[in-house]
């Protein structure tokens, strides 16, 4: 079974096609509730925007979705060239009737630069040999996502190919079963044993999700107000670094934690005229609040005010940033894990799985591994390159619902901002 999917959820444009093992030769679910997964991803592409939001200092959503109705189509032939399903037609027909060909431009109608691409490259080509194709649902920018939701509409009607609405977190949970070797993981190698704690963290959401068994997802703590993304981002705007702020962030806490470890190898020698440990110390908010919430809202105002102390003393110099960066990087990263690890222990959780965006901060990921190996815990975490929004997570997300029944296809969704998990 080959899915083609389409992820434009914020600012990245992806689309990926993923093969996995067809249900009628191969039962993908073991008695045991475990994976056998196999397959291949085919094609893996995205398309980043970072550049052009950097100069606003975050993702503006009518720019995203421009860059979308641009980017969408060449990610498309580069996707099924890379799949080697990229066929040129002889003669060039979109479809069978007027009927359908009108039902195309009123999908398309308010994605002018997309409708243009489209019309003039799809009927080039050949049916794909795919069987399915998934889209994100949400949540995400709403007019983001609806550039791919009308562009997979589009395709689904031109190719009659089953469309698959797909939860982005849900996506995010499952990306950990692909891996950048293409192929697909065998339960040999990951298996998800229930119940399950999975921690999400990314630029819009920072959740603990409780699933006892496939598809059924329980949310048991959110942040309040800020999600870790969005706490990254405003504080390397108080620290003056550009746009997105986890990455940077994590460069500039680096800088310090590598010059506090050579300082540190002889206990005599003094950082800063005193011991070699941080002598900058952030709150760690709702750390023993007695549940699974989160808020990153004062953390940042915390960063804030002792920036502006720091300038009115003339004291706010690149060796303070990177104290200032690598305090509040371990401030984010004891609350995530002490309160995963708090979940994972309460619904007595044998498997932890982390996704989203801010998973790709090494620190963090050393962090979680730790955490998972000093308490016997399996943890399931993507690898790098499945770690930010991409397509193949989407994919893969459709393609375990199929192969479990439970895949619903529509051609009428709309895109839900704030879809949750259920």
């Amino acid at each position: 079974m080959r899915i083609l999917a389409i992820e434009t959820s914020c600012d990245d444009t992806a689309i990926s096609i993923v093969e996995m093992k067809d249900p009628v030769r191969e039962s993908v679910f073991s008695a045991q509730g475990r994976p056998t997964l196999g397959g291949k991803v085919l094609a893996h592409n995205i398309s980043s925007q970072i550049k052009i939001h950097q100069e606003w200092g975050g993702v503006v959503p009518s720019l995203a979705k421009r860059e979308h109705g641009k980017n969408l189509v060449p990610i498309l032939i580069k996707s099924l060239g890379e799949a080697g399903l990229c066929e040129v037609r002889l003669r060039t027909a979109m479809t069978s009737n007027r009927l359908a060909t009108k039902k195309l431009e009123k999908i398309l109608a308010r994605e002018p630069e997309l409708k243009e691409q489209f019309f003039a490259v799809i009927p080039k080509l050949k049916i794909p040999k795919i069987d399915a194709i998934a889209v994100t649902k949400g949540p995400g920018l709403e007019p983001a996502l609806w550039v791919g939701i009308n562009f997979a509409k589009a395709l689904a009607l031109a190719w009659n190919k089953p469309l698959y609405p797909v939860n982005h977190l849900e996506g995010h949970i499952l990306a950990s079963l692909a891996n950048p070797k293409s192929e697909i993981r065998n339960s040999k190698k990951k298996q998800i044993n229930f119940p399950v704690i999975s921690l999400i963290v990314s630029g819009g959401h920072t959740e603990l999700v409780l699933s006892k068994d496939w598809f059924k997802y329980k949310i048991i703590g959110r942040t309040r107000d800020d999600a870790v993304g969005e706490a990254f981002d405003k504080v390397a705007r108080i620290l003056g670094l550009p746009y997105p702020g986890g990455p940077e962030i994590s460069k500039l806490a680096e800088k310090f934690s590598t010059a506090r470890f050579h300082l540190s190898v002889n206990s005599q020698i003094q950082l800063r005229g005193e011991t070699s440990q941080c002598l900058i110390k952030f709150p760690r908010p709702m750390l023993h609040s007695g549940n699974f919430d989160f808020s990153f809202s004062g953390l940042k105002t915390a960063v804030l005010y002792l920036a502006q102390k720091l300038k009115q003393e003339n004291k706010f110099n690149e060796k303070i940033k990177a104290e200032i960066a690598y305090e509040f990087q371990q401030s984010v990263i004891e609350v995530l894990t002490t309160k995963t690890l708090s979940a994972s222990q309460k619904f007595k959780a044998q498997t932890i799985i982390a996704g989203g965006g801010v998973i790709a901060n090494s620190a963090l990921r050393e962090a979680l591994i730790k955490m998972a190996s000093d308490n016997d815990f399996k943890l399931l975490i993507p690898e790098l390159v499945y770690s930010t929004d991409n397509a193949t997570m989407i994919a893969l997300a459709a393609g375990l619902r199929l192969l479990a029944n439970k895949g619903k296809k529509s051609h009428t969704f709309k895109a839900k901002g704030n879809l949750n998990l259920k």
